[in-house]
């Protein structure tokens, strides 16, 4: 039979994807969580109250409490307002092809190259803001793109649906683009490791054991990072 320990841990995982099922999914933090899973998860377990998002409205509200059997509010006011859908928009006269935008959306609708334009996939744009605060130019404006419409009348599941998917595969990318980084610099410092005395332009014995030792501790708390 399984544990009670692991029957209460399932209840919750299945109370959590619930929830996270009626998020709009635009990541946009200001629940004042980092995602919308994150956010479903503060609900399950008692952290957070259902009236900190303002993509979903009084909307979002309602369907929150139809899940979680709390009570309806209105919306958190220092989480922000209930407004039309927005889309990013950038002045491409203006764009100087930092990529940061690119690293800060969290569904990956910013399309553009390092020292090239920049653009947005407008379909894809959830509204998050998260672009905003990253640019050095201050090339990026919101439009709106739903009023009058706000909350779930300018969303759509079929939309948040997508928004969820193309989060996860954000995650998948960056995740893998850290792990290949990190396996890459453990590798070039195992290259020095072993040949420290040419890779070197140090001739000190003694300053190139402390050298090895630094490297040696390095390669340590990477691996263990890396760890489960």
């Amino acid at each position: 039979m399984p544990s009670s320990a692991s029957v209460g841990s399932d209840a919750l995982a299945l109370r959590i994807a619930a929830i996270d099922a009626v998020l709009p999914q635009t990541q946009c933090t200001r629940c004042g969580f980092p995602d919308c899973r994150g956010y479903a998860q503060a609900i399950a377990t008692g952290e957070a109250d259902i009236d900190r998002c303002p993509p979903g409205g009084q909307q979002g509200i309602v369907r929150l409490a139809d899940v979680t059997g709390l009570t309806v509010k209105p919306l958190d006011p220092a989480c922000g307002v209930e407004g039309p859908r927005r889309l990013a928009r950038i002045d491409e006269d203006w764009c100087i092809g930092c990529t940061l935008c690119i690293k800060a959306c969290p569904v990956d609708c910013i399309v553009g190259a390092p020292k090239l334009m920049h653009t947005v996939i407008e379909a894809l744009c959830t509204g998050c803001d998260l672009c905003l605060p990253v640019c050095p130019v201050d090339c990026i404006q919101m439009i709106d793109a739903t009023a009058p419409r706000t909350g779930w009348d300018a969303w759509s599941p079929a939309q948040a649906d997508e928004a969820r998917q193309r989060y996860a595969f954000h995650q998948l990318r960056t995740e893998r683009e850290r792990r290949e980084n990190d396996e890459r610099l453990a590798a070039k410092a195992q290259a020095k490791l072993a040949d420290l005395e040419a890779q070197s332009k140090i001739t000190d014995a003694d300053l190139l054991q402390r050298k090895r030792a630094v490297i040696e501790a390095a390669i340590a708390r990477a691996q263990a990072a890396r760890k489960p």
